[in-house]
């Protein structure tokens, strides 16, 4: 049998809301872990929801990574979710975009594909737990195989800052400079373990 050396990729969906930087620092370094892993890595953003029924928002940013669509989802072989963390859970804009996939739940056009989620937080004790399982559940509902950090990654045991068993995380602190050592490390692990996964699932 001739090996098709063509084959397309495994495609790893990163896909994020950032507020400040360093979700987004986040989802680059996970891309770059999935990139390591032999994928194709789309990443996307989301849109801003205001409290403005009379705002509107343009299909097009005016920069950075473009809007997510549903056939994004829908083509991915595995998933990167991150948010800021807003009071404990996952920011509006991205709940907004996850609340709208149930047509996407009704086809089970997202079952058995791995994903992974990640958050950053102002704070050391700012609710990074709580949004990563924010997450977690309705990727869940969508019939998803979750994947966190396993404690064979070093750096967990050691990160004075982000870094948790249920997915990447960033301290961000009140000025976002950039991310710690620790965090680049595992937010790349992350995106590697994904990659893997993802290359499996084909």
């Amino acid at each position: 049998m001739v090996n098709d050396s063509s084959e397309k990729r495994a495609t790893v969906l990163v896909l994020f809301y950032s507020n400040h930087g360093a979700t987004q620092a986040l989802a680059e370094q996970i891309a770059s872990g999935a990139e390591k892993a032999n994928c194709e890595v789309l990443i996307r953003t989301v849109p801003r929801v205001t409290d403005r029924l009379d705002e509107t928002i343009s299909e097009i940013p005016e920069d950075g990574y473009l809007f997510v669509t549903k056939q994004d989802l829908i083509d991915c072989d595995g998933l990167a979710l991150g948010s800021p963390t807003h009071f404990g859970n996952m920011a509006s804009s991205l709940k907004y975009f996850i609340d709208s996939l149930t047509d996407i739940w009704l086809k089970g056009a997202l079952v058995d594909k791995p994903a992974t989620v990640f958050t950053s937080s102002s704070s050391m004790h700012g609710g990074q737990e709580s949004t990563l399982l924010s997450m977690i559940l309705p990727l869940m509902h969508h019939g998803m195989c979750i994947l966190g950090l396993p404690y064979s990654e070093a750096k967990l045991h050691s990160t004075s800052s982000g870094g948790t068993p249920y997915g990447a995380s960033c301290v961000s602190n009140d000025k976002f400079s950039g991310l710690s050592a620790d965090e680049s490390d595992l937010a790349k692990a992350a995106g590697y373990r994904l990659g893997q996964f993802a290359n499996k699932n084909r």
